[in-house]
């Protein structure tokens, strides 16, 4: 499995959807590189190209937002709006307009072809051992191109449609022939459908869903409102259908529109303040995939929650590692998502359903997980095409020492022990209320105490006033400050004595850059702020942090923080990325952004809405079925309310 680190991305613009997504450039266009329409981790169209009298248009405008792009050109003394749309596959409208006063003729082609090939050998990251056949057929105003090897085939149709003229399909394109009168306009449009295994791709699950019915946020913060609205758009382009009808977070655009554990799981906790519904799906889909059995290829063990699931050519012959397991920290994640599912809705019926599944990843954590000396949970990748590392930061260089050397053996990161605390309680939880097992509630709480005791006292550093990133294979602390160290708070594994020193750590020079917290603390060995992970910022990593620092009373630092990342947000066009640079703020200067930088993603998207759960101090109360909450707002905000916030059935008013 590659590590995200090394993607590059040189195209312009991506379009997402809960089916297709589309890779091109800033007309439109894409021919070469890794740009195309794909879907399920194939690319159907590998060259789609508009040409006005044989040449490419001028660039002079665009806008991506949602399932939908719009491309403003110049061609031939020509106005065209290129209007594309994704769902169940994609729909492309070209309105052509002649602003001259005399009548023009003007030749429209498209320039087709499809590949087939899969996102992982487009991206460079793996080889195939064989190749199936490509086959053309012209048809009458439009084109259809099929693959087949063994039993796996994909399909691409496109088709042309024309207001005064006929389209002619011949192989490689599509053009049609336009008579425009002075000041006239014509519309071209055309669509392209899919096929897998044969059958026509139809539309996944409901338009809009789940975020149809998104709370309202009331504020005179307009950079909040903006960035709320970009957010619950991108999230609701980001969802996709998992599987019968299970409509779940895509990790990102544009490589990584698929089923991901630790993303998943992370942006439907963020997106529970807007609805319970992506938790249930992914929770649902991941159940279905946990690991039954030890398997090295897939680093695969019993109880595990995968970390990728792909449906692409190569996974299918499973010439790549899939359903691939090198996560250390879904299987906690799953098991404090289905108890958050639970405080939020006050029904037990999830819990009840999936018991089986929360059993089982509980077991894992408990006895199949890897385990330093101390007992931690950790992890050693055995796969030889798998991720040497298993935590959030999963590029090859994130574990380091405070001098820089990398961390090796069974690598124990410190926020995963965080999880684990969090859902041995949480289980706890569930195993009175749901399951009627008061001895295993009163063992997990046993056992969360006990880790609670040796975590404080093997990570804790003292002469930096932070925890350890990680302990190393031979126990040793991996001894960089770094963002990790945040996500303890969150998951309430820091004693109360310890909170005030991590707080100040966290808000310090070296680790706040003034748009948010750095992965890595200025001025450590490994330190590099325009690095993946070693100085950039995340924007779900410091909202999590956010979301930690409110929890223990740390109300302003948390709305510090939080205002910071809008403010970030607002420099972004109200679309917070994946990640971006961690250089210190300046005055008239922006964060830099990140070259390979997913956007939208999942993560980043279900930050603002985490956001303002800090803010609000928003949390639910199930068994007095309230949501209690009490703002703490940046200077200079005056309101912030939340009208229709789903909880306990019902629907509910936070703030003010």
């Amino acid at each position: 499995m590659p590590d995200r680190e090394t993607e590059t991305l040189e195209w312009a613009v991506s379009v997402v959807s809960p089916g297709a997504y589309a890779v091109s450039d800033g007309a439109g266009d894409f021919d070469a590189g890794a740009g195309g329409l794909y879907y399920r981790d194939t690319r159907h169209l590998s060259r789609f190209v508009l040409e006005v009298g044989g040449e490419r248009p001028v660039v002079r405008g665009r806008e991506a937002r949602g399932t939908a792009a719009e491309f403003l050109l110049e061609a031939a003394g020509l106005e065209l709006v290129r209007r594309r749309r994704l769902g169940h596959g994609m729909e492309e409208e070209v309105e052509v307009r002649n602003p001259s006063g005399r009548a023009v003729e003007a030749r429209l082609s498209f320039g087709v072809g499809a590949d087939f090939e899969d996102v992982f050998v487009v991206r460079g990251f793996a080889g195939r051992a064989e190749r199936g056949e490509v086959v053309e057929e012209v048809r009458e105003g439009g084109l259809r191109y099929l693959y087949r090897r063994g039993g796996f085939s994909r399909g691409t149709e496109v088709r042309a449609f024309a207001e005064g003229a006929e389209p002619v399909a011949g192989s490689g394109g599509i053009h049609c022939l336009l008579r425009l009168g002075a000041g006239q306009r014509r519309v071209v449009r055309v669509s392209v459908a899919l096929e897998e295994g044969g059958e026509r791709v139809r539309a996944a699950g409901r338009r809009g869903a789940p975020y149809a019915a998104a709370p309202a946020l009331e504020t005179d913060w307009e950079a909040l409102r903006r960035s709320w609205e970009r957010s619950v758009e991108d999230l609701a382009a980001l969802t996709f259908d998992a599987g019968e009808g299970l409509l779940v977070p895509a990790a990102g655009a544009p490589w990584y529109m698929a089923l991901f554990g630790r993303d998943a799981l992370l942006a439907a906790y963020g997106a529970m303040i807007l609805t319970p519904e992506p938790a249930r799906n992914a929770l649902r889909a991941l159940a279905r995939w946990q690991a039954t059995e030890r398997d090295d290829y897939t680093d695969a063990e019993p109880g595990k929650i995968p970390h990728e699931l792909r449906r692409g050519e190569l996974a299918y012959f499973r010439e790549v590692p899939q359903p691939y397991y090198g996560t250390a920290d879904a299987t906690p994640l799953f098991l404090v998502l289905l108890e958050e599912h639970r405080r939020w809705t006050a029904d037990e019926g999830l819990a009840r359903e999936l018991e089986g599944a929360a059993r089982r990843a509980l077991d894992w954590l408990l006895a199949h997980a890897d385990r330093t000396s101390g007992g931690f949970v950790a992890y050693e990748s055995r796969s030889p095409a798998g991720l040497r590392n298993h935590g959030w930061k999963d590029s090859d260089g994130s574990m380091l020492f405070r001098d820089g050397r990398r961390a090796g053996g069974g690598v124990a990161p410190c926020e995963v022990q965080g999880y684990a605390y969090d859902a041995l309680l949480r289980t706890a939880r569930l195993a009175e209320s749901a399951w009627g097992d008061a001895a295993l509630a009163g063992r997990l709480r046993d056992e969360a105490g006990d880790l609670r005791e040796r975590f404080d006292r093997d990570y804790w550093m003292e002469d930096r006033g932070c925890y350890a990133l990680a302990l190393d294979g031979e126990g040793r602390k991996v001894d960089s400050v770094t963002s990790n160290a945040g996500h303890l708070l969150w998951s309430g594994i820091v004693p109360e004595e310890k909170a005030p020193l991590l707080a100040r750590r966290l808000l310090s020079e070296e680790m706040f850059s003034g748009w948010g917290i750095r992965t890595m603390a200025e001025g450590e060995g490994g330190y590099d702020p325009l690095s993946y992970h070693n100085g950039s910022v995340w924007p779900h990593d410091s909202a999590l942090i956010a979301l930690g620092l409110a929890r223990y009373g740390f109300r302003k630092e948390a709305a510090r923080v939080a205002a910071a990342l809008v403010e970030a947000a607002e420099r972004f066009g109200y679309r917070l990325p994946e990640v971006f640079g961690g250089e210190r703020r300046r005055e008239g200067e922006g964060p830099a952004g990140y070259p390979s930088s997913c956007s939208p993603q999942a993560w980043a998207a279900a930050a603002v809405p985490l956001l303002v759960r800090a803010l609000l101090g928003a949390e639910p109360d199930p068994e007095a079925r309230v949501l209690r909450s009490g703002p703490v707002l940046p200077e200079g905000v005056r309101g912030l309310r939340l009208e229709g916030v789903p909880a306990f059935g019902g629907r509910h008013a936070v703030g003010g």
